[in-house]
Protein backbone atom coordinates (compact mmCIF):
# COMPACT_ATOMS: atom_id res chain seq x y z
CA UNK A 1 0.00 0.00 0.00
CA UNK A 2 1.08 3.95 -0.41
CA UNK A 3 3.23 5.54 2.60
CA UNK A 4 -0.02 7.63 3.86
CA UNK A 5 1.65 8.45 6.94
CA UNK A 6 1.93 12.32 5.98
CA UNK A 7 -2.17 12.32 5.42
CA UNK A 8 -2.77 11.42 9.20
CA UNK A 9 -2.57 13.42 12.36
CA UNK A 10 -1.55 12.84 15.78
CA UNK A 11 -2.66 14.36 18.52
CA UNK A 12 -2.87 14.21 22.64
CA UNK A 13 -5.83 13.98 24.69
CA UNK A 14 -6.50 15.48 28.27
CA UNK A 15 -9.40 13.04 28.75
CA UNK A 16 -11.53 10.80 26.41
CA UNK A 17 -14.08 12.88 26.60
CA UNK A 18 -12.26 14.72 24.26
CA UNK A 19 -13.38 11.96 21.26
CA UNK A 20 -16.52 10.74 19.99
CA UNK A 21 -17.31 7.45 22.15
CA UNK A 22 -18.29 5.71 18.99
CA UNK A 23 -14.92 6.61 17.27
CA UNK A 24 -13.05 5.44 19.85
CA UNK A 25 -15.49 2.03 20.35
CA UNK A 26 -15.04 1.49 16.51
CA UNK A 27 -11.01 1.78 17.43
CA UNK A 28 -11.12 -0.57 20.49
CA UNK A 29 -13.63 -3.31 19.75
CA UNK A 30 -16.01 -4.65 21.74
CA UNK A 31 -13.97 -7.92 22.89
CA UNK A 32 -12.94 -6.29 26.20
CA UNK A 33 -14.80 -3.86 28.30
CA UNK A 34 -12.04 -2.25 29.56
CA UNK A 35 -10.60 -0.27 26.48
CA UNK A 36 -14.45 1.02 25.73
CA UNK A 37 -14.58 4.55 25.97
CA UNK A 38 -17.56 4.23 28.84
CA UNK A 39 -15.09 3.16 31.24
CA UNK A 40 -12.47 4.84 30.92
CA UNK A 41 -14.95 7.73 31.39
CA UNK A 42 -16.08 6.64 34.14
CA UNK A 43 -12.60 6.36 36.02
CA UNK A 44 -11.94 10.26 34.87
CA UNK A 45 -16.08 11.56 35.45
CA UNK A 46 -15.52 9.62 38.87
CA UNK A 47 -11.54 11.05 39.77
CA UNK A 48 -10.50 7.87 40.12
CA UNK A 49 -8.13 8.96 37.62
CA UNK A 50 -6.47 12.24 37.35
CA UNK A 51 -4.45 15.00 38.45
CA UNK A 52 -4.99 14.26 42.31
CA UNK A 53 -4.12 10.63 41.98
CA UNK A 54 -1.46 10.52 39.75
CA UNK A 55 -2.70 9.14 36.78
CA UNK A 56 -3.25 12.23 34.30
CA UNK A 57 -5.21 11.06 30.79
CA UNK A 58 -2.59 12.25 27.52
CA UNK A 59 -4.67 9.81 25.59
CA UNK A 60 -3.30 9.27 22.13
CA UNK A 61 -5.62 9.91 19.04
CA UNK A 62 -4.92 9.10 15.26
CA UNK A 63 -7.29 10.63 12.09
CA UNK A 64 -7.03 10.38 8.43
CA UNK A 65 -7.19 12.92 6.31
CA UNK A 66 -10.81 13.43 6.55
CA UNK A 67 -10.02 13.19 10.44
CA UNK A 68 -12.15 10.40 10.87
CA UNK A 69 -10.24 8.56 14.07
CA UNK A 70 -8.38 5.45 12.97
CA UNK A 71 -6.66 4.92 16.34
CA UNK A 72 -6.04 5.54 19.38
CA UNK A 73 -4.18 5.04 22.73
CA UNK A 74 -4.92 4.94 26.50
CA UNK A 75 -2.13 6.65 28.03
CA UNK A 76 -1.50 8.31 31.47
CA UNK A 77 1.39 10.85 32.50
CA UNK A 78 2.57 9.24 35.81
CA UNK A 79 4.24 11.13 38.73
CA UNK A 80 4.69 7.50 40.68
CA UNK A 81 4.49 3.61 39.98
CA UNK A 82 1.26 2.61 42.13
CA UNK A 83 -1.69 0.72 40.54
CA UNK A 84 0.16 -0.93 37.57
CA UNK A 85 1.06 -4.27 37.88
CA UNK A 86 4.26 -4.41 36.53
CA UNK A 87 6.89 -3.10 39.06
CA UNK A 88 9.87 -0.75 38.04
CA UNK A 89 10.01 0.85 41.62
CA UNK A 90 13.90 -0.68 41.33
CA UNK A 91 14.60 1.32 37.92
CA UNK A 92 13.43 4.26 39.49
CA UNK A 93 15.06 4.00 42.51
CA UNK A 94 18.52 3.59 41.36
CA UNK A 95 17.94 5.91 37.78
CA UNK A 96 17.68 8.90 40.77
CA UNK A 97 20.17 7.46 43.03
CA UNK A 98 22.50 7.97 39.86
CA UNK A 99 20.91 11.96 39.31
CA UNK A 100 18.37 11.29 37.24
CA UNK A 101 14.69 11.83 37.05
CA UNK A 102 12.54 9.20 36.70
CA UNK A 103 8.92 10.90 37.21
CA UNK A 104 7.01 11.75 35.70
CA UNK A 105 6.88 8.81 32.90
CA UNK A 106 3.79 7.96 30.48
CA UNK A 107 1.62 4.62 30.65
CA UNK A 108 0.15 2.98 28.53
CA UNK A 109 -2.42 0.66 30.73
CA UNK A 110 -5.79 0.67 31.69
CA UNK A 111 -5.59 2.42 35.13
CA UNK A 112 -5.38 0.00 38.21
CA UNK A 113 -6.64 -3.11 35.88
CA UNK A 114 -3.75 -5.95 35.25
CA UNK A 115 -6.29 -7.48 32.24
CA UNK A 116 -4.45 -8.40 29.22
CA UNK A 117 -5.63 -6.51 25.93
CA UNK A 118 -4.76 -4.41 22.80
CA UNK A 119 -3.10 -1.37 23.75
CA UNK A 120 -2.68 -0.08 20.19
CA UNK A 121 -6.46 0.42 19.32
CA UNK A 122 -6.23 0.73 15.59
CA UNK A 123 -9.91 0.28 13.38
CA UNK A 124 -9.96 -2.83 11.17
CA UNK A 125 -9.82 -0.47 7.88
CA UNK A 126 -7.30 1.38 8.81
CA UNK A 127 -4.77 1.76 6.69
CA UNK A 128 -1.28 -0.31 6.96
CA UNK A 129 1.28 0.75 9.47
CA UNK A 130 -0.89 2.31 11.83
CA UNK A 131 -0.38 0.67 15.12
CA UNK A 132 4.00 1.20 13.88
CA UNK A 133 2.61 5.17 13.96
CA UNK A 134 1.35 4.94 16.85
CA UNK A 135 4.31 3.55 18.45
CA UNK A 136 6.09 5.78 17.07
CA UNK A 137 4.05 8.69 18.54
CA UNK A 138 4.26 7.27 21.77
CA UNK A 139 7.92 7.92 21.73
CA UNK A 140 7.51 11.78 20.25
CA UNK A 141 4.97 12.62 22.84
CA UNK A 142 6.87 11.25 25.42
CA UNK A 143 10.37 13.61 24.09
CA UNK A 144 7.54 16.46 23.86
CA UNK A 145 6.17 15.84 27.15
CA UNK A 146 10.12 15.45 28.64
CA UNK A 147 9.00 12.29 30.52
CA UNK A 148 11.42 9.38 31.06
CA UNK A 149 10.01 6.68 29.76
CA UNK A 150 6.58 5.06 28.28
CA UNK A 151 5.61 1.94 29.48
CA UNK A 152 3.01 0.06 27.71
CA UNK A 153 1.96 -3.13 29.96
CA UNK A 154 -0.57 -6.33 29.82
CA UNK A 155 -0.74 -6.02 25.94
CA UNK A 156 -1.43 -8.78 23.61
CA UNK A 157 1.82 -10.82 22.40
CA UNK A 158 1.20 -9.35 19.08
CA UNK A 159 1.79 -6.05 19.84
CA UNK A 160 4.39 -6.96 22.43
CA UNK A 161 6.19 -8.15 19.26
CA UNK A 162 5.64 -4.79 17.36
CA UNK A 163 6.86 -2.77 20.57
CA UNK A 164 9.97 -5.27 20.31
CA UNK A 165 10.40 -4.74 16.84
CA UNK A 166 10.43 -0.81 16.59
CA UNK A 167 13.81 -1.01 19.49
CA UNK A 168 11.13 -1.29 22.74
CA UNK A 169 12.74 -3.07 25.31
CA UNK A 170 10.90 -6.34 26.35
CA UNK A 171 9.35 -7.77 29.40
CA UNK A 172 7.92 -10.88 30.72
CA UNK A 173 5.53 -11.56 33.67
CA UNK A 174 2.75 -14.15 34.24
CA UNK A 175 -0.88 -14.28 35.59
CA UNK A 176 -3.60 -16.87 36.25
CA UNK A 177 -6.17 -17.67 33.91
CA UNK A 178 -8.84 -20.83 33.82
CA UNK A 179 -9.52 -22.45 30.51
CA UNK A 180 -13.04 -23.42 29.03
CA UNK A 181 -12.10 -26.77 27.36
CA UNK A 182 -15.58 -27.30 26.45
CA UNK A 183 -16.89 -28.37 29.76
CA UNK A 184 -20.93 -28.62 30.26
CA UNK A 185 -21.00 -28.06 33.68
CA UNK A 186 -19.18 -27.68 36.84
CA UNK A 187 -18.90 -30.71 37.50
CA UNK A 188 -17.31 -31.42 34.10
CA UNK A 189 -14.41 -29.52 34.93
CA UNK A 190 -13.87 -31.23 38.03
CA UNK A 191 -14.04 -34.49 36.41
CA UNK A 192 -10.69 -33.57 34.25
CA UNK A 193 -8.85 -32.88 37.77
CA UNK A 194 -7.01 -35.34 40.02
CA UNK A 195 -9.35 -36.78 42.76
CA UNK A 196 -7.29 -35.28 45.59
CA UNK A 197 -7.93 -31.48 43.83
CA UNK A 198 -11.46 -32.41 42.98
CA UNK A 199 -11.88 -33.22 46.84
CA UNK A 200 -10.54 -30.46 47.87
CA UNK A 201 -12.73 -28.05 45.83
CA UNK A 202 -15.68 -29.35 46.25
CA UNK A 203 -14.68 -29.47 50.30
CA UNK A 204 -14.23 -25.58 50.38
CA UNK A 205 -18.06 -25.13 48.31
CA UNK A 206 -19.44 -27.23 50.62
CA UNK A 207 -18.19 -25.40 53.70
CA UNK A 208 -19.58 -21.78 51.87
CA UNK A 209 -23.16 -23.65 51.14
CA UNK A 210 -23.13 -24.57 54.93
CA UNK A 211 -22.01 -21.36 56.32
CA UNK A 212 -25.53 -19.93 56.07
CA UNK A 213 -24.82 -17.30 53.45
CA UNK A 214 -26.81 -16.59 50.39
CA UNK A 215 -24.43 -15.69 47.20
CA UNK A 216 -25.82 -14.60 44.17
CA UNK A 217 -24.17 -13.57 40.77
CA UNK A 218 -25.74 -10.29 39.24
CA UNK A 219 -25.62 -8.82 36.42
CA UNK A 220 -26.96 -4.98 34.50
CA UNK A 221 -29.71 -4.33 36.44
CA UNK A 222 -30.15 -6.60 38.92
CA UNK A 223 -27.30 -4.61 40.75
CA UNK A 224 -28.38 -2.13 42.75
CA UNK A 225 -27.29 1.07 44.55
CA UNK A 226 -27.32 -0.56 47.82
CA UNK A 227 -25.04 -3.02 45.70
CA UNK A 228 -22.88 -0.46 44.67
CA UNK A 229 -22.65 0.83 48.13
CA UNK A 230 -21.54 -1.96 50.16
CA UNK A 231 -19.37 -2.72 47.61
CA UNK A 232 -17.52 0.18 48.18
CA UNK A 233 -17.45 -0.69 51.75
CA UNK A 234 -15.34 -3.96 50.75
CA UNK A 235 -13.54 -2.18 48.72
CA UNK A 236 -12.05 -0.07 50.79
CA UNK A 237 -11.31 -2.34 53.36
CA UNK A 238 -9.33 -4.28 51.35
CA UNK A 239 -7.04 -1.64 50.46
CA UNK A 240 -6.53 -0.68 54.01
CA UNK A 241 -6.20 -4.31 54.90
CA UNK A 242 -2.84 -4.26 51.86
CA UNK A 243 -1.52 -0.91 52.63
CA UNK A 244 -2.66 0.54 49.30
CA UNK A 245 -4.44 3.43 48.17
CA UNK A 246 -8.55 3.29 47.38
CA UNK A 247 -8.31 5.01 43.80
CA UNK A 248 -11.95 4.00 42.59
CA UNK A 249 -14.69 5.84 44.35
CA UNK A 250 -18.12 5.35 45.06
CA UNK A 251 -19.18 7.27 42.33
CA UNK A 252 -17.11 4.96 39.96
CA UNK A 253 -18.70 1.74 40.98
CA UNK A 254 -22.14 3.44 40.36
CA UNK A 255 -21.10 4.95 37.09
CA UNK A 256 -19.91 1.35 36.06
CA UNK A 257 -23.05 -0.19 36.80
CA UNK A 258 -25.24 2.86 34.71
CA UNK A 259 -22.91 2.11 31.71
CA UNK A 260 -21.54 -0.94 31.58
CA UNK A 261 -25.03 -2.70 31.95
CA UNK A 262 -24.73 -6.26 31.41
CA UNK A 263 -20.96 -6.51 31.26
CA UNK A 264 -20.96 -5.77 34.56
CA UNK A 265 -21.24 -9.40 36.54
CA UNK A 266 -21.51 -8.66 40.20
CA UNK A 267 -20.86 -11.66 43.22
CA UNK A 268 -22.57 -11.20 46.27
CA UNK A 269 -22.49 -12.49 49.51
CA UNK A 270 -25.21 -11.97 52.11
CA UNK A 271 -25.80 -13.07 54.94
CA UNK A 272 -30.09 -12.68 56.00
CA UNK A 273 -30.36 -9.96 53.29
CA UNK A 274 -27.21 -8.31 54.19
CA UNK A 275 -24.36 -7.89 51.75
CA UNK A 276 -21.20 -9.04 53.33
CA UNK A 277 -19.38 -9.85 50.70
CA UNK A 278 -18.69 -9.19 46.63
CA UNK A 279 -16.26 -9.96 44.11
CA UNK A 280 -16.55 -7.69 40.54
CA UNK A 281 -16.04 -8.95 37.57
CA UNK A 282 -16.62 -7.67 33.95
CA UNK A 283 -17.75 -9.85 31.06
CA UNK A 284 -16.26 -9.39 27.44
CA UNK A 285 -16.70 -11.36 24.16
CA UNK A 286 -14.55 -14.39 25.08
CA UNK A 287 -13.94 -13.85 28.66
CA UNK A 288 -14.77 -12.96 32.36
CA UNK A 289 -12.14 -10.73 33.75
CA UNK A 290 -11.95 -11.01 37.70
CA UNK A 291 -11.64 -7.21 39.24
CA UNK A 292 -12.12 -6.95 42.92
CA UNK A 293 -12.89 -8.39 45.67
CA UNK A 294 -13.88 -7.45 49.47
CA UNK A 295 -15.66 -8.75 52.36
CA UNK A 296 -16.84 -7.21 56.02
CA UNK A 297 -14.99 -9.96 57.47
CA UNK A 298 -13.43 -13.44 57.47
CA UNK A 299 -15.28 -16.29 55.66
CA UNK A 300 -13.40 -19.52 55.47
CA UNK A 301 -13.14 -20.49 51.86
CA UNK A 302 -15.71 -17.53 50.44
CA UNK A 303 -12.93 -15.96 48.49
CA UNK A 304 -12.61 -19.00 46.44
CA UNK A 305 -16.09 -19.42 46.00
CA UNK A 306 -16.82 -16.16 44.97
CA UNK A 307 -13.94 -14.61 42.97
CA UNK A 308 -13.22 -19.09 41.24
CA UNK A 309 -15.97 -20.99 41.50
CA UNK A 310 -18.31 -18.92 40.79
CA UNK A 311 -16.33 -17.19 38.06
CA UNK A 312 -15.71 -20.34 36.55
CA UNK A 313 -19.84 -21.74 36.68
CA UNK A 314 -20.82 -18.47 34.96
CA UNK A 315 -17.94 -18.81 32.36
CA UNK A 316 -19.23 -22.39 31.37
CA UNK A 317 -22.84 -21.01 31.34
CA UNK A 318 -22.08 -18.18 28.82
CA UNK A 319 -19.78 -20.24 26.58
CA UNK A 320 -16.60 -18.12 27.53
CA UNK A 321 -13.41 -19.04 26.87
CA UNK A 322 -11.67 -18.44 29.89
CA UNK A 323 -11.67 -16.40 33.28
CA UNK A 324 -8.38 -13.75 34.02
CA UNK A 325 -8.25 -13.89 37.60
CA UNK A 326 -6.28 -10.97 38.08
CA UNK A 327 -2.65 -10.54 39.33
CA UNK A 328 -0.78 -13.02 41.73
CA UNK A 329 -1.56 -15.51 43.62
CA UNK A 330 -0.28 -19.23 43.16
CA UNK A 331 -2.98 -20.84 45.27
CA UNK A 332 -5.21 -20.22 42.31
CA UNK A 333 -3.12 -23.19 40.20
CA UNK A 334 -4.61 -25.76 42.95
CA UNK A 335 -8.17 -24.45 41.81
CA UNK A 336 -7.76 -24.84 37.94
CA UNK A 337 -6.00 -21.26 36.85
CA UNK A 338 -3.08 -21.73 35.22
CA UNK A 339 -0.13 -19.84 34.52
CA UNK A 340 0.47 -17.70 31.52
CA UNK A 341 2.51 -15.58 29.91
CA UNK A 342 1.82 -11.77 30.26
CA UNK A 343 3.96 -8.75 28.37
CA UNK A 344 5.07 -5.14 28.69
CA UNK A 345 7.21 -3.51 26.94
CA UNK A 346 9.49 0.10 27.90
CA UNK A 347 11.04 2.76 25.91
CA UNK A 348 13.69 4.46 27.80
CA UNK A 349 15.09 8.24 27.06
CA UNK A 350 18.43 7.67 28.61
CA UNK A 351 20.75 5.33 26.82
CA UNK A 352 23.05 4.70 30.53
CA UNK A 353 19.29 3.61 31.98
CA UNK A 354 17.83 1.67 28.83
CA UNK A 355 21.16 -0.26 28.75
CA UNK A 356 20.89 -1.44 32.80
CA UNK A 357 17.49 -2.34 32.25
CA UNK A 358 18.13 -4.10 28.78
CA UNK A 359 20.88 -6.22 30.54
CA UNK A 360 18.55 -7.15 33.72
CA UNK A 361 14.99 -7.73 31.13
CA UNK A 362 17.52 -10.35 28.96
CA UNK A 363 18.38 -12.50 32.04
CA UNK A 364 14.96 -12.42 33.82
CA UNK A 365 12.72 -13.25 30.61
CA UNK A 366 14.40 -16.81 30.30
CA UNK A 367 13.87 -17.24 34.74
CA UNK A 368 10.13 -16.26 33.68
CA UNK A 369 9.53 -19.10 31.49
CA UNK A 370 11.15 -21.52 34.18
CA UNK A 371 8.79 -20.01 36.85
CA UNK A 372 6.15 -20.94 34.59
CA UNK A 373 6.97 -24.27 33.43
CA UNK A 374 7.64 -25.39 37.49
CA UNK A 375 4.61 -23.64 38.35
CA UNK A 376 2.47 -26.39 35.55
CA UNK A 377 4.33 -28.88 37.48
CA UNK A 378 1.58 -28.27 40.10
CA UNK A 379 -1.09 -28.14 37.39
CA UNK A 380 -4.46 -30.30 39.40
CA UNK A 381 -5.35 -31.93 35.86
CA UNK A 382 -5.57 -35.43 35.73
CA UNK A 383 -2.04 -36.51 33.40
CA UNK A 384 -2.86 -38.14 30.68
CA UNK A 385 -1.12 -41.84 30.02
Amino acid sequence: MPDTSESLELSVLDGIGRVDPAEWDACAGTDNPFLSHAFLLALEDSRSTGPKTGWLPRHLALRDASGRLIGGVPAYVKSHSYGEYVFDHAWANAYERAGGRYYPKLQVAVPFTPVTGPRLLVRPDAPDGAARLLIGGLEQVAERLGVSSVHATFPIASEWEAFGEAGWLLRLGYQFHWRNEGYGSFEDFLAALSSRKRKAIRKERESVAASGLTLRTLTGGEITARHWDAFHRFYEGTVDRKWGWAYLTRDFFHMLGERLGDRVVLVVAEDDGRPVAGALNLRGADALYGRNWGAAGEYPNLHFEACYYRAIDFAIAHGLARVEAGAQGEHKIARGYLPVRTYSAHWIADPGLRDAVDDFLRRERPSVDLQIAAMMEESPFRKEG
